[in-house]
Parts: C-alpha cells; structure tokens; sequence
C-alpha cells in the first residue's frame, strides 16, 4: 500500500499500538504526542500542539482501551472515551483541520450474521463500547470534516495485544483457555498504519467530501480459539514457546465485559472511497511472533 508523504499528521497517544505504530510507518512525517505534555481532555494543550505542530490531518489514536476495566471505571473511561476525542474535534474544528478518530468493532452487539457495514445500527454491549459509540457522536457533533475509523482485533510487536499475552501465558501454562465463538478480523498494527496514513492523504485531496465512519481490518477472519492456536504453530516454527488451545463458549468463559460474537468489518466502503485493501491477518503474525519472542527471551 503506497503512502505519499503529503501532509505532517499530528497522532495523539505515544505508546499505545497503533500510535507506535504509526510513529514508525510515518517516520518523518508523524509527530506523536501524549502526557504529560498533551492530555487528550485539556484544550489548551492540544491547541499547543496544533499551532506548534501545524499538521494537515491529526489522527486520534489514544483513549481508555481497558475493556474489561471499563466496567470498573466508567467515569474515567467516558472521560477518555468521550470528553477528550470532543474536546479534540472542536480544536480541529477552531484549527480548520480534520479529525481521524479510532473506534472499535465493539460498538457493536455481533448479532449480525455478516461482517457489519459503517451503516449498521450500532448496539454496545459494554461501557467500553458504549462510550466509543458516544465518542464518534461527539467527534461527528463538533466538526464537520471528521472520519471515524472503526478497527478489530488489533495486534503487533507494540504494547499489550492478544499475541502477546499468548506467548506469555504459554511461557507457563502447558494449556491455554481462549474463547471459540467469538469471530473477527485480526489487523496488523503496522498495516493498519499504513491505511490511516493512506486515509489521512485522501482527506486533504482537493474537493475531499465523503466524510463519515469507515471500517478497517485485516483481509481474512478466524475465531480466537483459531487465532491463538495459529500463534502457537508459528512460534513453534522459530523454536517457541507453545502451548495446546482449550476453545470454550463465551457463555462459559465470562469476562466483567460482554464482547460481539461476531466482530467481522466490512472494508468495502473503505476500499471504494480511499482504495485500501489490507493485507491478510496471517501475515502480519507471521512478522509479529517472532519479534515478540524476540522481545519476551530478553525480558
């Protein structure tokens, strides 16, 4: 996927997946920010880092992404979640520039018997989604020229992921309990990267109008149960750790938060406007085990 480096795109968040993965991908052209100096709820700061900065595109790329611990801290999660990405729409709105705000699969209640389309009426099951859904109304509320991008399943040798905390549980259990029922788009951070540096060039196009909410995944789906079990044969592959896959229901695996059974997002929209087609998910794990035992052999 080709990136024209166009525009500056000012990314808020510094260590979370996909912001370590866009300072890398956009070397040169990405300035990440995040606290102490910029807090996502303090308009002041982010003011200051808009006129220090002058971006083209500014990608939101921080919030309270703790699922499970948002249903034990909802005022701090709607804080994240809500306040902050609106106070940031109306600095890019008193700016003039766009917003490229992230969002999740779990705004949705994955009753749907399809991947879900932008379209589709969003029904959260938790306050980690439901607080997403209502940072999207807020962003679409304070600035007009905005676009929502709705991710799943995202993964990558940066911070905590699902691969991740595979390889480190397999370092001292024999057996792995993971859920089977649940399906969904796994997404390499890095080529997730390059998409939203993709969509960010597209926004600053002249006469740029379809603004809205777009779906980005990686090509292909699995279930977890599947995902951690392709974890392991590839990790085995660079002389690993492994461990065997107990795939269990959601119903009998509870969790504080309730997640979509069915995950799956509909990239035509996305590849239509902006001709993104993201690679398959296999791939990118390909890269990312053997960095991650790379990276946990030297803990």
């Amino acid at each position: 996927m080709p990136i024209q480096t166009v525009q500056k795109v000012l990314v808020i968040g510094r260590t979370g997946q996909v912001a370590q993965a866009l300072g890398h991908r956009g070397a040169g052209r990405v300035v990440n920010m995040g606290r102490p100096k910029l807090d996502l709820r303090n308009a002041d700061s982010l003011m200051r880092a808009i006129d220090r900065h002058s971006p083209g595109v500014v990608i939101n790329a921080a919030g309270f992404t703790r699922v499970d611990q948002a249903e034990a801290e909802p005022a701090e999660a709607e804080r994240l979640n809500v306040e902050g990405p609106r106070t940031l729409a109306l600095a890019c709105r008193r700016a003039g520039i766009p917003l490229i705000h992230m969002s999740t699969d779990c705004v949705f209640d994955g009753t749907l018997a399809r991947p879900y389309r932008p379209d589709d009426a969003p029904r959260p099951l938790s306050i980690y989604g439901r607080t997403k859904l209502q940072g999207e109304l807020a962003v679409a509320d304070a600035l007009d020229r905005h676009v929502v991008v709705r991710v799943s399943w995202v993964f990558s040798q940066y911070a905590a992921n699902f691969v991740r905390t595979m390889l480190s549980l397999a370092r001292s259990r024999e057996q792995v309990t993971v859920v089977s029922d649940q399906v969904g788009c796994p997404t390499y951070a890095p080529a997730l990267a390059d998409g939203l540096l993709a969509i960010a060039d597209g926004l600053c196009a002249d006469h740029f109008s379809q603004w809205g909410t777009y779906h980005l995944a990686g090509s292909g789906e699995t279930d977890r149960a599947s995902l951690a079990r392709a974890v392991f044969d590839i990790s085995r592959l660079h002389g690993g750790v492994s461990a065997t896959v107990d795939g269990v229901l959601t119903a009998d695996y509870p969790t504080p938060a309730s997640r979509p059974l069915n995950a799956r997002l509909d990239m035509s929209l996305t590849e239509d406007v902006f001709g993104i087609r993201m690679p398959p998910w296999r791939e990118g794990l390909a890269a990312t085990v053997p960095e991650l035992l790379r990276q946990l052999g030297s803990d």
